[in-house]
């Protein structure tokens, strides 16, 4: 864990690099060390239909969804929900400055006892 989960408006496509978004959030994760790096997870869903504010459809968004196992401390949570939400405002700098874009993160803790997980990245990590 974590699990990032951006959430954006379709009209970003041609303005915005969305993977490169993903792996810079995911390069700042990597470095928050009560997040460990086989357990990252990036993943970016487009919305094709939405209306924001007065309707104009120059409006855009980004909503980061931060989901962990629970657990954590909340200075640590709070940190972390500072670091990732800064590493997205620096990284979308640009396009704040030119376009009408509202960015939005929120940490979410997932209960262990109704999440199971099983999976195989650990036994592959460097074995390229």
């Amino acid at each position: 864990m974590p699990h990032i989960t951006l959430e954006y408006s379709a009209n970003l496509e041609e303005g915005v690099d969305i993977q490169a978004l993903c792996e810079h959030l995911r390069a700042e994760a990597a470095t928050i060390e009560a997040f460990p790096m086989p357990g990252l997870r990036v993943r970016a869903l487009k919305a094709e239909h939405y209306s924001i504010a007065d309707g104009d459809p120059k409006h855009a968004f980004i909503d980061i969804c931060v989901r962990l196992r629970a657990g954590r401390p909340m200075e640590v949570k709070r940190d972390a929900t500072q670091r990732l939400f800064d590493a997205a405002k620096a990284f979308l700098a640009p396009v704040l400055a030119k376009r009408s874009l509202a960015l939005s993160l929120e940490m979410r803790d997932i209960d262990p006892d109704l999440s199971p997980k099983t999976g195989t990245i650990r036994d592959h990590l460097g074995n390229d």
